[in-house]
């Protein structure tokens, strides 16, 4: 997004609510700890809310009138850093904005108008007296869900102190309210705090829109250490900004626990139990060692590294199995997922140069790898098992069950065969050789030996999993490798990883098939000519986890479309940029995902879709567990960063111009623009771009051809460079 646009300027809807509880609306603000799981069309803090973990809190406060008992219909505005929402009717006129700060406060400013005959009477009220302690004209309570090992402290000002009693306003009146709650964990928290934190937005002297003004200064500084994308496209600028809104709304710090240090979750939304105080079901708010390296690969590029270093942190104090890096709430290590998180370590030392940091989780990341070994290892070969079909993320993918027959009732355990997965030996493969290089970059002596463990791991995927016939990669029988003759999307993944050479040129052609992977919604997570095939999930006619339940035998997710578009990528540039222009319809089709009905004015991403026709079979609005800045970055702009230098090597997807700015890596701030020659007089008036593809450096620009190609720089001469300065000439007889 332009600098010079606040993020509520670029992302806005009208309504935005649930779609299996029309009533609920969503808030883009999010603290800390605390969130809105919805909020009910009522004034205040009514639905459902959670702190830290899922906690289903149904009131925080409200006001209460005696004129009417329903605020629908009203008009909603969402913005990322509050909603607004207006309702009238005969005899009230009701305008309010609410939103959660980062500080844990649940702020509602309200201005009511009576239009009736009679007296209009508000009050405060709150969750069955939780609120019972009176400090002068504040308010001390607290929640105890008793699921974890804390309560929650809360603390209510308000700007009228007749609130807690009663306001009454003659016909015709008008008054402004300001209500704030403030949130914290019992014990560490301290209730003076608390009430000082409240009474910073209740009792400031500013009016309510001056408190709204604030909130939107204070929510768009963190976007000020993001970097910079627009284009000729506006889907993908638009995407691009909702990616970063995405990391923002999702971005928690509990400090407690096992969770101490900042993380990204999974999602702020929760499937099945609504019910007040309710643990039931499942959710997405806490570590899970699946997305975290999705979520790195993304906030890498953040200026600031304390969010992507975050998780690692969280799951080196607190290991799991064996030493295996695990999913964690602050109360609880969890089992493991598998993943690629060392991996992601390393590309996010790449970009930030934090090897002390990076290098200091070393033993933990060893220790992860060698427990992978114990567990998952296989005796004849380098390949993983993986005896727990759901251990993968990918819970109920086919070939699981290919030898049985994909029986009708897959959760018997008897009727399905641990697999040598594809999936988790390539991320095995990508963890391994980070390693190596970390190893590289700290001056471990264990370097070369986790090269040549990282290289055998690979030659027993192209070896084994590859088959010639059908060219594409296939898990294996765990005793047998008999090959399972599924074609799951992860058989794309080795791609991904850059394992590939030319003999392995016909496995992307897979994506363009429309009897497998090109579908009206693509990328199925299972080929659709495979048996099992369930384009809105279930399996075999049944719905084995609910409408909306996670099976990957057909739906398809965004976390899987971010690797395999990934993949695309690199298959095109390692095959001349063959595939460039396949990469710019599947990178659209994957952009509007992020958009209901495709409309670019109503944000909003899922867990998974119907591949078939792109009907949302999740509700779990703003889901977090796959990355897209990191395409754009890598691939669009065409920016590799790796320990010499850099490498620029764009795709050519159509855009008449785009310009990637505000990026931070190997110490130094990078611009790449491109304008070209098809682009109008009003595109490079509006751009303010210099025609070509273009590299600066701190300010200088450093590189610039006629036309988009590959070019390779050292840290050492981009340096240089900007203390020298670079010709134009020097620099584009080295492209061309």
């Amino acid at each position: 997004m332009p600098a010079s646009r606040r993020i509520d300027d670029v992302l806005h809807a009208e309504k935005k609510a649930l779609r299996t509880l029309p009533g609920a609306l969503l808030l883009g603000s999010t603290g800390a700890r605390l969130w809105a799981d919805y909020v009910e069309p009522v004034p205040g803090f009514s639905g459902r809310f959670d702190f830290i973990h899922k906690a289903n809190i149904p009131l925080l406060y409200r006001i209460a009138n005696n004129l009417t008992d329903s605020f629908e219909p009203c008009q909603t505005q969402w913005r990322p850093s509050h909603l607004r929402m207006e309702f009238e009717n005969s005899r009230l006129k009701l305008s309010e904005s609410k939103f959660i700060t980062w500080d844990d406060c649940a702020v509602s400013c309200q201005t009511w108008t009576n239009r009736s005959s009679r007296d209009l009477v508000l009050s405060l009220e709150t969750w069955q007296d939780a609120f019972s302690r009176r400090v002068g004209n504040r308010l001390l309570g607290k929640f105890d869900p008793g699921h974890y090992s804390f309560a929650i402290a809360g603390a209510i000002a308000v700007s009228d102190p007749s609130l807690l009693e009663e306001v009454r306003l003659k016909p015709g009146e008008s008054r402004s309210f300001i209500v704030a709650a403030a949130f914290g964990i019992e014990g560490q928290d301290e209730a003076e705090a608390l009430l000082q934190r409240a009474a910073g937005y209740a009792e400031s002297g500013r009016n309510g829109a001056e408190v709204v003004a604030r909130q939107q200064e204070e929510y768009d500084a963190w976007f000020d250490k993001a970097p910079v994308f627009a284009s000729s496209d506006e889907l993908l600028t638009r995407t691009w900004s909702y990616r970063w809104f995405l990391l923002r709304h999702n971005l928690a710090d509990p400090r407690y626990g096992h969770l101490s240090y900042p993380l990204f979750y999974e999602g702020r939304s929760h499937k099945k139990s609504k019910t007040p105080f309710g643990k039931g079901g499942w959710e997405f708010s806490k570590l899970i060692n699946l997305s975290v390296p999705l979520h790195v690969t993304d906030a890498r590029w953040y200026h600031d590294p304390a969010y992507a270093e975050g998780p690692f942190r969280n799951m080196v104090q607190a290991p799991g199995e064996g030493g295996m890096l695990s999913c964690l709430t602050v109360d609880t290590i969890m089992h493991s997922f598998a993943n690629f998180a060392c991996w992601a370590a390393y590309q996010l030392y790449l970009v930030h140069g934090n090897l002390e940091t990076v290098a200091g989780w070393l033993p933990a990341l060893k220790r992860n790898v060698e427990a992978w070994i114990d567990v998952y290892g296989s005796e004849s070969d380098k390949l993983m098992i993986e005896y727990k079909h759901t251990r993968t993320g990918k819970e109920y993918q086919p070939s699981y069950w290919y030898f049985h027959d994909y029986p009708k009732n897959p959760k018997d355990k008897q009727t399905y065969t641990p697999l040598k997965r594809v999936d988790r030996t390539v991320y095995h493969y990508l963890n391994t050789l980070a390693i190596a290089r970390l190893c590289e970059a700290a001056g471990d002596p264990k370097a070369e030996d986790y090269l040549r463990r990282a290289d055998a791991i690979r030659q027993d995927v192209l070896a084994k999993m590859w088959d010639e016939e059908t060219q594409f990669f296939y898990d294996l029988h765990y005793e047998t490798d008999e090959k399972a003759w599924v074609k799951n999307l992860v058989g794309v993944y080795p791609g991904w990883a850059q394992m590939l050479d030319a003999r392995f040129d016909g496995m992307i052609g897979h994506l363009f098939n429309e009897e497998e992977f090109r579908t009206g919604c693509p990328f199925p997570s299972v080929s659709a000519d495979c048996p099992a095939y369930a384009k809105e999930g279930g399996w075999m006619g049944h719905f084995v986890k609910g409408r909306n339940g996670c099976v990957w035998d057909g739906p398809t997710w965004p976390y899987t479309n971010s690797i395999a578009l990934d993949a695309l990528a690199k298959e095109s540039k390692r095959s001349g940029h063959k595939y460039d222009a396949d990469f710019a319809y599947y990178l659209r089709e994957y952009s509007f995902l992020h958009f209901q009905n495709r409309d670019l004015n109503r944000p909003g991403l899922v867990e998974h879709y119907n591949s078939a026709t792109g009907e949302p079979l999740s509700d779990e609005q703003e889901y977090n567990h796959s990355f897209y800045i990191d395409l754009l970055i890598s691939h669009v702009a065409g920016l590799s960063v790796g320990q010499q230098g850099l490498t620029l090597d764009p795709l050519d997807i159509g855009l008449d111009y785009f310009a990637l700015d505000r990026v931070k890596a190997g110490g130094l701030e990078l611009r790449i623009t491109y304008l070209g020659p098809d682009a109008s007089s009003q595109d490079a008036d509006i751009a303010g771009l210099e025609p070509g593809y273009r590299l600066y450096v701190n300010g200088k620009e450093a590189f610039a051809s006629d036309k988009l190609c590959r070019m390779e720089l050292s840290w050492k001469s981009l340096r240089d460079g900007t203390e020298q300065g670079t010709t134009k000439r020097d620099a584009r007889s080295v492209c061309e």
